[in-house]
């Protein structure tokens, strides 16, 4: 087994526009870990995927919006939902998200 080790001096913080940045961490064909930062007022634009996602709330707060409900979450909080649901994000106080995928995504890379 190959593992896939990533230092935060490796992973460089993508800025996506709108107060948002990406920090792709560890990842294997599989699983992915992906760190977000977001500005308070930025949005993560509804949208779906083929990965299945957990997120866990690392510091701020999201009213995220889930198969057309929302719900408001803090640290320490984590969502899970599956491959395909519509979902985005409302960014209330500025924090960071840790984004886990399944399989991989390969268009972050």
């Amino acid at each position: 087994m190959n593992a896939s080790v990533v230092r935060p001096a490796d992973a460089a913080l993508h800025d996506l526009g709108g107060g948002v940045s990406r920090r792709v961490l560890a990842h294997t064909d599989d699983i992915m870990i992906v760190e977000v930062h977001f500005e308070a007022g930025s949005v993560g634009a509804p949208h779906t995927h083929p990965h299945a996602q957990a997120t866990r709330v690392l510091s701020g707060e999201f009213v995220f919006t889930v198969d057309g409900k929302d719900v408001t979450v803090r640290e320490g909080d984590t969502l899970a939902f599956p491959s395909n649901i519509l979902h985005g994000t409302r960014c209330v106080k500025p924090g960071v998200l840790l984004d886990i995928f399944s399989p991989m995504r390969t268009d972050f890379l």
